[in-house]
């Protein structure tokens, strides 16, 4: 018996040795840890790993921030007219101090360059006051004067053209596959302050209907197809752009819902692509007809509240455009554009209607004025920028 029991013994710390030795697969059932070849003393310090979405944002970050740029506005503004007593006539104790030139330089918006040569894309209403001049500050601190603008008379963009060469343009994306939930980075400068800020959240829902505008502005414009992300977006924001994960553009950053939080907008990336190859085409210059007014689009709601009719209301006449010519006055409210109904919605806005037509032909337009409708005729001209 006790023979058998030592063989067994011997038999077993044999088998534990071939298997330390990789002789044999290793016994589990033995419990036996094989020899460490590294010593406790030299344990290795433990990597330090950025996880793969961090890694991701960093790196679109990385490869976006030297395109994207600050646009600057300064304009002269005049205070309104004080009145004060006048000490020195008794007869006239009050006397009217004029109102003092101010001069205002803030940043509004944002933008991208799209051309090693100067190109910007933003959008419109950040640029929409003609009386002022625009500036643009680039990642690396540098401000160039914007000597052309170029504005988009269907959509809320523009470009914007500055002296530079060598800049680095943004790749531009497709709009057309994007997805709900896939990754979106939003970069700008918000409340006009802190420039080239980055945000990132989702695609959270596709093909939105909003009204855009500008608070430093006070323009506003309605935009259908949009895409909504909520990635922070603030004013200030407008004109930045919106990148997925392959640092593509995706779209242009372009309003907020005022009313919840979250909740931004942004134009897809292919109507921007649309845009520059008619300017292109165009030898740098967008050339369309137009008739010469400056409007607000009123719609039915709207004109219900007021007591009005639905249409475009005319905001100013251009001096020698051909709305002048024509005899149409401010606060005209156009009804119908060469037997077309012109209302509030989007494919029949007074914009989309007269890109339809081509410079030189002559159109019938009606207006409501003061409760009147009354007809006019007018040649479309050539409006290039």
């Amino acid at each position: 018996m006790k023979k058998t029991l030592f063989f067994l013994a011997f038999i077993i710390i044999f088998l534990a040795y071939l298997s330390q030795k990789n002789i044999i697969p290793q016994l589990s059932f033995l419990n036996i840890p094989k020899p460490s070849t590294s010593s406790s003393l030299t344990t290795p310090p433990e990597k330090q790993t950025v996880v793969y979405q961090e890694s991701v944002i960093t790196k679109v970050v990385a490869d976006a921030l030297p395109s994207v740029v600050t646009v600057g506005i300064s304009k002269t503004t005049t205070t309104g007219d004080r009145i004060q007593i006048n000490p020195s006539d008794p007869f006239g104790p009050f006397q009217t101090i004029p109102g003092q030139q101010k001069q205002i330089e803030q940043n509004i918006g944002s933008g991208f360059i799209i051309t090693a040569d100067g190109l910007i894309i933003t959008n419109k209403h950040v640029i929409a006051d003609d009386s002022a001049k625009y500036q643009v500050i680039t990642n690396d601190k540098k401000k160039y004067l914007v000597e052309k603008i170029y504005s988009d008379q269907l959509n809320d963009l523009a470009i914007l053209k500055i002296g530079a060469s060598g800049l680095k343009p943004l790749k531009l994306g497709d709009s057309t596959h994007l997805q709900l939930g896939q990754l979106a980075i939003a970069i700008g400068t918000p409340l006009g302050e802190f420039q080239n800020t980055v945000t990132a959240g989702i695609i959270s829902g596709l093909g939105r209907g909003i009204t855009a505008g500008s608070p430093f502005e006070g323009f506003v414009e309605k935009l259908d197809d949009v895409i909504q992300t909520d990635a922070a977006i603030s004013p200030g924001n407008s004109g930045g752009p919106l990148l997925n994960s392959a640092s593509q553009v995706i779209g242009i950053n372009t309003a907020i819902a005022s009313e919840g939080q979250n909740i931004g907008f942004a134009i897809p990336v292919n109507v921007i692509k649309e845009l520059i190859k008619s300017f292109n085409e165009r030898g740098g210059q967008f050339e369309r007809p137009y008739i010469g007014v400056r409007y607000q689009m009123v719609d039915k709601k709207t004109a219900i509240l007021n007591d009005i009719v639905e249409g475009a209301y005319i905001k100013q006449v251009i001096e020698d455009s051909p709305a002048s010519k024509a005899g149409l006055q401010e606060e005209d409210i156009i009804t119908e554009f060469d037997g077309q109904k012109v209302s509030g919605d989007d494919d029949q806005s007074l914009a989309k209607i007269i890109n339809e037509k081509k410079i030189g032909d002559r159109v019938q337009i009606k207006v409501w004025r003061n409760g009147e409708v009354k007809t006019f005729s007018l040649t479309l001209e050539s409006y290039s920028q």
